[in-house]
């Protein structure tokens, strides 16, 4: 039986090995980018001096805002903890966009951009540097082959730890270790089948959930397996565009930024340890440094008109139906553990990347020594 198997993964694995080996490694390099992207603009993301006192936050969005053109308007604040931080003010387009201002002198320090190495490596992981999208609005190549790669390497990872699987103990303590002493070929052959082993779970996890960005049917799969609803009525859809509607006018009427200090005051005050706080018109978000899902927030809905706080909707109240797609996130990228996860996700990305090409250097050599 296990002759099958070992079929089916060689066969797998020599079409789709340097695919694999592309995703993972470029998978692994985005896992510190936030901190190596801090590093690299120090500037950006950090304030010269700090004072004594903060500009409030309705201050500082009027300052960005006085510097856009009349197409882009301020959406929100992002503000954090440290003291040294600058804040990060959102922008309505392009999607994500974000200006960074010093706090204490509202001095605009930059727009964020994506440092061109990590832009490459996520091209590469999500599309391998093709497109999401065809031109009629079906799923694009890059997309479609990032994909089918994953599902294949699911089929490999699994078929290796069959034929993997020990008769007995003394076999396994074999099939464990990774011997140095015993020359190239066979340091080569532990590291793939050890270390194969050894990065199972952590490459299963973040496939199978890598591949709810690839394919619309998985992701309704996984969500419905969980109870989460895929679709919106369009009930849902009429009220929500009549919702934007009236947000337009009153951006246009009154005051945008009022009572945003005077929220986030109260709601800091509430929460002492949060990790981040987002101020926008009408609504504040929360997340906190915790172990498990990292987009769990909590929500504080507010008066425009008098800055009261008129609803809380706390994460922990949430249906845990409501969570799994924060969960997936923080799985495929190893945040959920903190620093020992993520650190753990880095190192068994590389070695998935390493996987292809030991197994390559194997089969070639096999090949050889039978001609």
């Amino acid at each position: 039986m296990k002759k099958i198997f070992r079929k089916i993964h060689l066969w797998l694995s020599i079409p789709f090995g340097i695919l694999i080996t592309l995703i993972c490694f470029s998978g692994a390099m985005l896992v510190f980018e936030k901190e190596i992207t801090q590093m690299a603009n120090h500037s950006l993301f950090y304030v010269d001096k700090i004072e004594r006192e903060r500009l409030p936050l309705d201050k500082l969005a009027e300052i960005v805002s006085s510097t856009l053109p009349d197409s882009i308007h301020v959406t929100g604040i992002n503000v954090f903890p440290e003291a040294e931080r600058t804040y990060q003010v959102n922008l309505s387009k392009p999607r994500k966009a974000s200006i960074y201002i010093d706090p204490y002198t509202g001095e605009i320090k930059g727009k964020y951009e994506r440092l061109p190495f990590f832009s490459t490596m996520f091209k590469m992981h999500r599309w391998m540097m093709g497109s999401a999208k065809a031109d009629d609005g079906s799923i694009g190549l890059g997309k479609l082959v990032v994909g089918i790669s994953t599902i294949m390497f699911v089929f490999i990872l699994i078929t290796g730890a069959i034929i993997w699987w020990p008769r007995n103990i003394k076999i396994l303590k074999n099939h464990i270790s990774i011997k140095v002493s015993k020359g190239w070929r066979r340091f080569l052959y532990d590291f793939h089948v050890a270390g194969g082993i050894y990065a199972l779970l952590l490459l299963l996890a973040m496939s199978l959930t890598g591949l709810t960005w690839s394919f619309q049917w998985y992701r309704n799969g996984v969500y419905t397996l969980f109870g989460v609803e895929t679709t919106h009525s369009s009930t849902h859809n009429n009220q929500q565009e009549k919702t934007n509607k009236e947000r337009k006018i009153k951006r246009e009427k009154e005051n945008k930024f009022a009572f945003w200090q005077k929220v986030f005051d109260e709601v800091a005050e509430i929460n002492p340890q949060f990790k981040q706080i987002t101020v926008t018109k009408g609504s504040v978000t929360v997340s906190f440094n915790q172990f498990g899902n990292q987009r769990a927030s909590d929500k504080y809905s507010f008066d425009t008109k008098s800055g009261e706080i008129t609803e809380v909707s706390l994460y922990k109240d949430q249906p845990d139906t409501s969570k799994i797609r924060g969960w997936i996130y923080s799985v495929h990228v190893g945040s959920w553990g903190g620093l020992f996860t993520r650190i753990l996700t880095f190192l068994a990305a590389l070695l998935g990347a390493t996987l292809p090409l030991t197994g390559y250097y194997l089969w070639i050599k096999k090949l050889y020594n039978r001609k």
